[in-house]
């Protein structure tokens, strides 16, 4: 017998906490674009950049309230993209070792 699933009813006020957090955040992305943080500037705005993704992935998208096959669906993503950033670095590393052709 097949499952029947409720539609989940998320209340207005965790919407307007979410938007309220993505203001929060887009005012860190700016004022960290505004200082120099050396070598953590990229990692500083990723974090931040990631932190909003998933707000928006988890309650706008209603990743939270799926089942866990969608939650599958989405990981498998993230580790194919974990795949292609790591082939992509380690091309981007092993170039320096092929030297100059016009030398």
């Amino acid at each position: 017998m097949p499952e029947h699933h409720e539609p989940h009813v998320v209340p207005v006020t965790v919407y307007v906490a979410v938007f309220a957090a993505l203001l929060l955040g887009t005012l860190l992305t700016v004022e960290a674009a505004r200082h120099d943080f050396g070598g953590l500037n990229s990692l500083i705005a990723l974090g931040i950049a990631f932190t909003k993704a998933s707000l928006v992935v988890l309650f706008f998208m209603h990743l939270r309230y799926s089942s866990r096959l969608t939650w599958l669906v989405f990981a498998s993503g993230f580790v194919l993209l974990a795949i292609l950033i790591f082939i992509t670095a380690s091309d981007y590393v092993s170039r320096g070792w092929l030297g100059n052709p016009g030398t």
